[in-house]
């Protein structure tokens, strides 16, 4: 039998995949949650000052929660510290959507070149030495994040405490991000364009770790031999957007059918419904929402053989969605050739068990038992 618990989820980082996230296992968990947040903005100072502001909010309640629950961007040594009095006795879980550790930084960031960057990444490391339980989203992030602490600790001069990578790991978990899939689902087009061109899709952050680069390459080079396709872009924005998103803007031109961020849901589930083909080139991705999303809307889905990819398809059929370095191109050519029978698989068949209603009994008796 579930006991019902008030659970305090602290969130520094309120937008995007986080807020989804949390306001998801809010509507459908049975116990009562609350989230106490901050405007999802300027992602460093959320890792230094974040704990300060989100302590004040907690110190501010009125009754004591039963749980607390904190995502991989605060800083829960110093939330604990600031809030011993209050905080004293209440298990304490951290969820991390990604860590700073095997974050694959920009080279350009001045962090990385004054060492700084180490700062985040110990964050990440206390934050889950002190929590009584620690959830990832997925394999590929708990096992990649536990076999990177040896060599970060190894850096530092001494007293580098590598016996408690295994206290860790003996409370780690995998929890698999619950989604709100089911909301696709009414934008749903009767069939897609049987006789169009392919319609290939980007619907990532405009960022260097999704290796824009890598993906815009292959369609030039579709474009040189005169293979037909249709382009959709969509995906987050920043100030500065790496500058081959410009170049592709203008040398697809004629290809494009819809380019830039969507400011509301419909829009983009609609072009995802649309959506042929999905080529994948990140560096990143701790579990792949937005791959995740795509599948859902049956877009066919060409994805590298590593990072959290694999774990979202039976052993036995991996090798139909998964492509090794340098056969993008081959295995891109192929899905356009063959889009048609491509139209009629159900994808969504393999990625339907990450939707809330789905996850949710998951998640109420992870933390049931805390």
């Amino acid at each position: 039998m579930l006991i019902k618990k008030n659970i305090i989820l602290l969130e520094p980082f309120y937008s995007g995949s986080h807020q989804q996230w949390a306001e998801g296992f809010q509507q459908y968990s049975l116990h009562n949650i609350q989230i106490l947040s901050l405007p999802g903005r300027h992602w460093k100072w959320r890792m230094h000052g974040g704990a300060v502001s989100l302590a004040k909010q907690f110190n501010d309640l009125k009754e004591k929660p039963d749980l607390i629950l904190a995502t991989s961007i605060l800083d829960l040594t110093t939330f604990l510290a600031l809030t011993r009095e209050k905080s004293a006795g209440i298990p304490v879980t951290m969820y991390f959507h990604e860590n700073q550790i095997t974050y694959p930084w920009s080279p350009q960031d001045r962090d990385v070149k004054k060492k700084r960057d180490n700062h985040y990444g110990f964050i990440n490391y206390t934050s889950a030495l002190a929590s009584d339980k620690v959830f990832f989203n997925s394999e590929y992030h708990k096992d990649s994040f536990l076999g990177s602490l040896p060599g970060f600790l190894k850096q530092f001069p001494d007293k580098r405490g590598k016996e408690n990578i295994d206290l860790i790991e003996a409370k780690s978990e995998v929890l698999h991000l619950g989604m709100d899939l089911n909301r696709f689902d009414e934008f749903q087009e009767s069939q897609k364009e049987k006789e169009s061109d392919p319609v290939i899709l980007w619907n990532h952050r405009w960022e260097y770790d999704k290796r824009p680069k890598a993906f815009f390459k292959q369609l030039f080079r579709l474009q040189e031999k005169g293979i037909g396709f249709k382009l959709v872009v969509l995906g987050e924005q920043n100030d500065v957007n790496p500058p081959i998103f410009e170049e592709a803007k203008e040398k697809l031109s004629e290809q494009i059918l819809h380019w830039g961020y969507s400011e509301d849901f419909e829009t983009y589930a609609r072009w995802l419904w649309r959506a042929d083909i999905l080529p994948v080139t990140s560096n990143q991705d701790f579990f792949g929402g937005s791959v995740v999303e795509a599948m859902y809307c049956n877009c066919h889905p060409i994805l590298p053989n590593r990072l959290a990819y694999p774990n979202h398809f039976p052993s036995e059929i991996k090798r139909d969605y998964l492509y090794e370095e340098g056969k993008l191109e081959l295995r891109l050519e192929t899905a356009i050739k063959y889009v048609m029978n491509e139209r009629k698989v159900d994808y969504q068949s393999l990625v339907k068990k990450y939707d809330w209603k789905e996850m949710i009994e998951v998640y109420d008796e992870a933390f049931g038992k805390l």
